[in-house]
């Protein structure tokens, strides 16, 4: 995907996040790794009403070149893009939203990871979905922790597409914007399922063993 390209789809993403009330305000960043360098939205920019020349534009040492002030968080998204391209090479986007449904999970204490194997679409489009602990946003610490889970996760045999960062929201990352929203409607949607089940007498019984391997063998799922 050219540059061009790439500019006007992160703007139809973040169009389509944004009117479809995955992100709201200004909150939430989408990227793009180029072969030289990165795409980034501005920071305090509303994902609905993205300019594709205004976006920013960072060179592979993070210098901003063109474009708006990037987002902070081209830090994180460019520690993301190292460590997923050892599992997967193809990472071309990060997407990061203060999806509500996820949020409301980590308001209360949460284990290791985000979800169980709550649906089969879960585990085989997006995963395992780590739970970074709270940091502010921007901090350099969570970036390393993101990095050394992703690294973590992928030599263990089950590379991840997503972490989630504790009262801030999910990162996701896959090969093209339309990939990782994809990946990013999955898990907002059973989240959703999930606090919508525990609102019952007899919480929700994960998939078990022999389902997961069935969807490993037949779908090649990651989990």
């Amino acid at each position: 995907m050219n540059e061009h390209r790439a500019r006007e789809e992160i703007c139809r993403v973040g169009r389509s996040l944004f009117e479809r009330g995955y992100v709201h305000a200004t909150a939430g960043n989408i990227s793009m790794r180029l072969d030289d360098g990165f795409l980034i939205t501005p920071t305090d920019a509303c994902l609905g009403f993205l300019d594709p020349g205004k976006l920013a534009r960072l060179d592979a040492g993070l210098r901003q070149t063109h474009g708006d002030r990037a987002s902070k968080t081209i830090a994180l998204h460019a520690r993301i893009y190292a460590a997923a391209s050892g599992f997967d090479p193809d990472t071309r986007c990060v997407i990061h939203t203060h999806s509500s449904h996820c949020v409301a999970l980590t308001l209360h204490e949460t284990g290791a990871e985000l979800l169980p194997a709550l649906t089969p679409y879960f585990v085989m489009k997006v995963g395992r979905v780590p739970v970074i602990r709270y940091h502010r946003p921007g901090a350099p610490e969570a970036a390393a922790r993101v990095a050394e889970v992703i690294g973590r996760y992928g030599a263990a045999g089950t590379p991840i597409r997503a972490v989630m960062l504790e009262r801030l929201g999910p990162n996701v990352w896959h090969d093209t914007p339309a990939a990782a929203m994809a990946v990013l409607e999955e898990l907002e949607e059973t989240a959703r399922l999930w606090l919508l089940a525990n609102g019952r007498a007899d919480p929700p019984t994960p998939l078990g063993e022999a389902e997961i391997n069935e969807l490993r063998r037949n779908f090649g799922a990651r989990w």
